[in-house]
Parts: C-alpha cells; sequence; structure tokens
C-alpha cells in the first residue's frame, strides 16, 4: 500500500504531493514501483495535528480518487469520516482505510456495511492532538488485541462482514515507543486471530529514535526507509496482509524475500524462477484485494 497524502503538514512529506496533479503523479510513480493499493489522504494524523473542515478533506481526496480510479489503479481511502469514506467509494475507492477502527465517527460502521468496501478497522485511542497521552498499557499486545476485537464485535453489530474487515495495530497511534515492538514482534498472534493484517511502520518516530545518533538525535522520516524496508520484510515474513509505507520499491523488494523464503520453509528448496512468482504473488496481494468487494478472497 503506497501512501498518497494530499496534506501540507504530513509528518514525512508535508505539501510535497499537496496539488492534485503533483499527488496524482506520484501515486502512479508508487504503482509503476509495485504498490498494489494507493491510499489517499486528506488530512494529516501526525501526532499533534489539528483536524481539517470536511468540505476540506472532500476538496483534497476527492479528485485525486477519480483520476487514479480512471487511470485503472486500486485506490483505498485514508480517512476517519462516513461522509469522506461514502463519496471516496462512490469514486471507485476499493478500501477505507480508518485510522480510527470507527470510533471517530459513529455513522462509519453504516456506511462500510451498505458500500460494502474493504475496510482496515485501527486500534486508536484518540485523535492526533490527544493520543500520546493513551500510551499507558497493563499489556500492550493483549490491550491491542482485546481492544480490536471489540471493534470487530461492534463492524459486526452495523452488519459490516467479516470478510471486509482487515485489522490493523496502530503502530505510532498511542505508542511513542517502545510499545510499537511488542506489537511486531507478536505480529503473527494478531495474524493468528483470523483476519488480515495491515502494517504501516513506514517512516515513523520510533524508528527514527531506533535509529537515532550519539547524541540522540532521531534522524529524520526520509532517513527512516531502509529500516522501514525491514520491518515490511519481517512483517511479510510473519504473515501480515499488507505493508503501508511511503517509498515503495524496497518495500516491495523485502516483501518478495520474505514470500520466497515463507514458500521455502513450507515446500523445501525452490528455483530462482519459482522464488520469482512467489515473490510476485505476494506482492500482488493489495491488488487483488483491491479488484473484490473485500480481502477474503486473497488471505
Amino acid at each position: 500500500m503506497g501512501v498518497v497524502n494530499v496534506t501540507p503538514d504530513s509528518f514525512s512529506d508535508g505539501g510535497r504531493w499537496f496539488d492534485a496533479d503533483a499527488a496524482v503523479a506520484h501515486a502512479l510513480e508508487l504503482a509503476a514501483q509495485g504498490a498494489d493499493l494507493l491510499d489517499v489522504g486528506g488530512e494529516s494524523t501526525r501526532p499533534g495535528a489539528a483536524r481539517v473542515p470536511v468540505d476540506e478533506e472532500l476538496a483534497r481526496v476527492l479528485p485525486v480518487v477519480r483520476r487514479l480510479v480512471d487511470a485503472g489503479a486500486a485506490v483505498s481511502v485514508d480517512t476517519t469520516r462516513a461522509s469522506v469514506a461514502r463519496a471516496a467509494v462512490e469514486a471507485g475507492a476499493v478500501l477505507v482505510n480508518d485510522v480510527s477502527g470507527g470510533v471517530a465517527d459513529p455513522e462509519m460502521a453504516a456506511v462500510v456495511a451498505g458500500t460494502g468496501a474493504a475496510y482496515v478497522a485501527m486500534h486508536w485511542r484518540g485523535h492526533a492532538d490527544v493520543m500520546d497521552a493513551h500510551d499507558v498499557y497493563d499489556d500492550v499486545v493483549a490491550d491491542v488485541r482485546r481492544e480490536l476485537a471489540e471493534r470487530v464485535d461492534a463492524l459486526r453489530a452495523a452488519g459490516v462482514r467479516d470478510d471486509q474487515v482487515v485489522l490493523d495495530p496502530g503502530l505510532g497511534f498511542a505508542k511513542t515507543g517502545a510499545s510499537n515492538w511488542p506489537l511486531l514482534a507478536h505480529l503473527p498472534e494478531l495474524v493468528a486471530d483470523g483476519f488480515p493484517v495491515l502494517v504501516g511502520a513506514s517512516r515513523k518516530r520510533f524508528l527514527g529514535h531506533l535509529l537515532a545518533g550519539p547524541a540522540g538525535r532521531p534522524v529524520p522520516p526520509a532517513e527512516r526507509d531502509d529500516a522501514t524496508a525491514a520491518v515490511s520484510a519481517l512483517a511479510a515474513a510473519a504473515g501480515v496482509w499488507a505493508v503501508r509505507v511511503h517509498e515503495v520499491a524496497a518495500s516491495a523488494a523485502a516483501v518478495r524475500v520474505a514470500a520466497a523464503w515463507r514458500r521455502a520453509a513450507s515446500t523445501g528448496p525452490v528455483g530462482t524462477g519459482t522464488t520469482t512468482e512467489a515473490g510476485r504473488a505476494t506482492v500482488r496481494v493489495g491488488h487483488a484485494a483491491g479488484r473484490t468487494p473485500g480481502p477474503e478472497g486473497v488471505r
């Protein structure tokens, strides 16, 4: 999943793709590099970010979604608002990526149920301006799994089918630093809960702190892509459904390596050709999901 931030203030590339023409060109470049889904968002969720009016979010997102769909791309919309989700799906988006898991807007579940779109429910405890205060867990892995299960129950109650749902542990959201690593280390447990899993570690601050120099200063977002690709490889090896990244090429290669590794582990040695095909099949998972109402067929 390639990140397309149509915002002036995203933490990693704010403003670079704010113009619709620039956003579309960037998105198509990500697709050429191996992105199977293009995740278009019009509101920054960086720590401390203020919300934008819904009309502004719609004005940023919809032209880009329409043009990418017209170009034949599989598009997801990154939003917590039901009205934006509905409009984007009507414009051709095939997946709604909601960092609030339906908590921010009580109408979201009904929209997802009504449209039949695939839906990413992320673990979330509050909007960007307050989320850091909620980084308090008894056991972060158990707590996140339990809270995601509660979101699934709420979605089911609203009529959302299980085969529409993808879960996301919400790295960096109400998780400022060390809380992220146990979630990554225990991804197989989240995968075993039975839903496809999306991981969004790309360029996040916990990677910046990991790579900090002797003075303790975190490296800037653009210098976190190698670490992001390492997470992509490990996450894919753990069986996740997709990784959401800003820089696609390295993570696409990492996913192919992990796919070959998993195939060899389950079937024995493979030749060069088989390894390549295994990698390609995994890289295309998101694209396949985008062509169906939900991710059921590509688990």
